[in-house]
């Protein structure tokens, strides 16, 4: 299933953003000199600033960006060229006002920050085309540079642009082939929305049907894979042989399907941000702090195995937390110990490089509380140490994770359709009562934190992948597959998680799953559908949880702590096995947890959102062994482990101490120390200091 990283170095690349641009005075000499002395083997250049390389119509500046190529090179430091499309200059906009997106029709963006254009305009393409070609053309054949970055974190606006609406309209065409197929197949008789000709489509602003939206949504991705696709044949153009062409992707933005937009790049490459300080506290629960970044040590992991899902192998960080990421009124600096951690952890999910946002912390602009590696006095600080005492451990470690493989004890089925929905549709309601846009990725969170809290590893497979694969070569693979809130699945999708089972696997549902199609329409057959006759179970009804409800198991499982929260599908068994009832007044009559041998496997299903302590559980009943076991059986958190297969037949193992409680692991095989080459016997006893993390080799 994995690919080897294409263009790939030797050893794990470490660096960070550099911008010697910003700088009110030179300090290349001092910042590469520094970087260097942290065991720096890469940088990132160049990608935000079109208005330094064309600072007028048609005229470049090509060579300030030199000295530090040159620097770096001689420093022995790699260099990722950017290109700076996604932040367009002063001129540009005033020339072609109508290049800006429009985020409602008729409306567009105010220029002023980033990312406000339309990439598919023609005005737009040809400026950013004409500056990609100078740029490439003149630094391709530098010997420091390895790679490209096109663009920079796409997606993030869905436009409303005339031009953008005229080729939905295309694409429709393209795809139903005319009107009356479209008018059967979104259900436009309901509320007399029937179109009698394809001009009387009705522009997105005011849309209220899911079917639209979710063909809108796969639009709008597909002009983001459009434009990347476009942007890396051009670099390619110019590119030498073994520079890959990559792009960063943020993986919650609107208008991304990463698994299409990395087909035409040769790595994937992501940036995952994370609260820090006691979000990364195993034995805690705390809120988010932004939308945009993840809480918990659980959420870090499914961060890196989502980037590691794209292509099925090894990935690039382009941008992770150095201090404090977000506004001025956000500052949660890591504790010591915490970026080592994350960083390893990363690794440990087949990162291949970790690079920093950024290297120096500005002291201008929107971003001046984005904490760099240097802060604002610029002045190597406890933060730069504790970067260079991992860039060490890097070092250290060398190329012996060449070739690594994450471990999977459990495949977990993601859809971007089904997130597309289900943001339009959220099943599950916030805090205040309203909906909650996040609730695909709440529901598929709840069962991956069950495996990380359960000590076992997960694979996280796109849901084209899994059909690639086939059912016979899934259960062979992956003797455990959770699928939760796959909600736009097609009859295939539900074929396959149904064979998986009878060819041996353990298939594991969550809510929603098996309850819509392809177009979001929900199914008219009994739920879960074509899943209910082999899973020995249905429902007709579900409610929303305004408050958790604890749920008792029926024998193997669950704990006393176990809990139902935010839904509940009104579990009939009809053959399978209770093994969670809720302990509730009316949802008492219904099962929550039920289990049905099918073929050579069996299918679990799920009819709540489980919390941390049911889920937990339910991953423990369901991988009773996992690979972890092999070196540490007797750990528990704030403790994990996590591991992966090397080319010659041993292992790396990463064990981390998520907290602040010095812990010890006894070791269940003998292992080497990957940085110092210690040999530990079978039954040593390693201390794990707080916020600490150990690797070690098993051949």
């Amino acid at each position: 299933m994995t690919t080897p990283l294409p263009h790939a170095p030797r050893g794990i690349l470490f660096g960070a953003a550099y911008y010697a641009e910003y700088h009110r005075d030179d300090r290349t000499t001092t910042d590469l000199d520094l970087m260097k002395d942290a065991g720096f083997t890469v940088i990132r250049v160049g990608e935000s600033v079109w208005s330094t390389w064309e600072p007028r119509d048609g005229e470049f500046d090509l060579e300030w960006l030199l000295p530090v190529l040159d620097g770096a090179h001689e420093r022995g430091i790699s260099v990722i060229l950017g290109t700076p499309t996604y932040a367009v200059p002063p001129w540009l906009q005033q020339a072609h006002p109508e290049i800006a997106a429009e985020t409602r029709t008729g409306h567009p963006v105010p220029w002023g920050s980033r990312q406000e254009v339309d990439y598919s305009h023609p005005a737009f393409r040809f400026h950013a085309e004409r500056v990609i070609r100078a740029v490439i053309a003149r630094y391709a054949d530098h010997p420091a540079v390895i790679g490209y970055q096109v663009d920079n974190e796409p997606g993030l606006l869905l436009f409303h642009n005339h031009g953008v609406f005229q080729g939905f309209i295309r694409h429709l065409k393209a795809t139903y082939g005319d009107v009356e197929t479209l008018n059967r197949e979104w259900g436009l008789t309901y509320w007399s929305h029937r179109l009698a000709d394809w001009s009387e489509l009705w522009a997105p602003d005011g849309n209220s049907l899911p079917q639209y939206d979710l063909a809108w949504r796969r639009y709008q991705s597909q002009l983001t894979t459009d434009f990347i696709a476009w942007q890396a044949d051009i670099v390619r153009e110019y590119a030498r042989e073994g520079q890959f062409v990559t792009t960063c992707l943020a993986y919650a933005r609107p208008a991304v399907d990463d698994e299409a937009v990395v087909r035409a790049l040769d790595v994937t490459a992501g940036n995952p941000y994370y609260a820090m300080q006691d979000h990364l506290d195993a034995t805690l629960d705390c809120e988010p702090v932004t939308p945009w970044t993840t809480t918990g040590v659980a959420a870090l992991f499914r961060q890196a195995d989502r980037i590691y899902s794209s292509k099925q192998a090894r990935f690039l960080v382009t941008e992770t937390d150095a201090q404090s990421i977000g506004g001025s009124e956000l500052n949660l600096p890591p504790y010591p110990g915490q970026l080592a951690q994350a960083a390893l952890a990363l690794i440990s999910r087949g990162a291949a490089m970790i690079e920093y946002w950024h290297w120096h912390t500005l002291p201008y602009g929107t971003e001046t509380y984005w904490g760099g590696v240097l802060p604002h006095s610029l002045r190597p600080g406890r933060v730069y140490r504790e970067i260079a005492g991992l860039g060490a451990t890097l070092a250290a470690i060398g190329n012996a994770l060449d070739g690594f493989e994450p471990d999977a004890d459990v495949a977990m089925i993601w859809s971007n359709d089904s997130r597309y929905a289900l943001e339009f549709f959220p099943p599950l309601a916030d805090a205040d009562g309203g909906p909650d846009r996040q609730s695909y990725q709440r529901i598929f969170d709840a069962f991956h934190r069950g495996v990380i809290d359960g000590g076992a590893q997960a694979r996280v497979l796109h849901a084209d992948q899994a059909l690639s694969l086939g059912a016979q070569a899934l259960a062979a693979r992956f003797p455990v597959l959770i699928a939760p809130g796959f909600y736009a699945a097609s009859d295939a999708d539900l074929d396959l998680l149904r064979d998986y089972a009878h060819s041996g696997g353990h298939l594991v549902i969550g809510i929603r799953t098996g309850y819509g199609d392809e177009e979001a329409r929900a199914r008219t057959e009994v739920a879960p559908a074509r899943l209910a006759e082999a899973a020995g179970v249905s429902y007709e009804e579900f409610s929303n949880l305004s408050a958790e409800v604890p749920v008792r198991g029926t024998g193997v499982f669950p704990g006393a702590d176990a809990t139902a929260r935010l839904w509940v599908d009104g579990l009939i068994p009809s053959g399978a096995e209770p093994l969670a009832e809720y302990d509730h007044r009316r949802f008492g009559d219904f099962a929550a947890v039920t289990t049905h041998p099918h073929g050579g496997g069996r299918i679990t299903v799920v009819g709540t959102v489980p919390s941390p302590a049911l889920a937990a559980d339910l991953v423990r009943w369901a991988v009773p062994a996992p690979i972890a076991d092999e070196l540490a059986p007797d750990r528990t958190l704030p403790v994990t482990v996590s591991s992966g297969a090397l080319p010659d037949g041993g292992r790396a193992w990463f064990v981390f101490n998520w907290g602040w409680e010095p812990q010890t692991v006894t070791l269940a095989a003998s292992v080497s120390d990957a940085v110092s080459g210690e040999i530990l016997a079978d039954g040593t006893d390693v201390s794990l200091p707080a916020w600490s993390t150990r690797a070690f080799l098993m051949r």
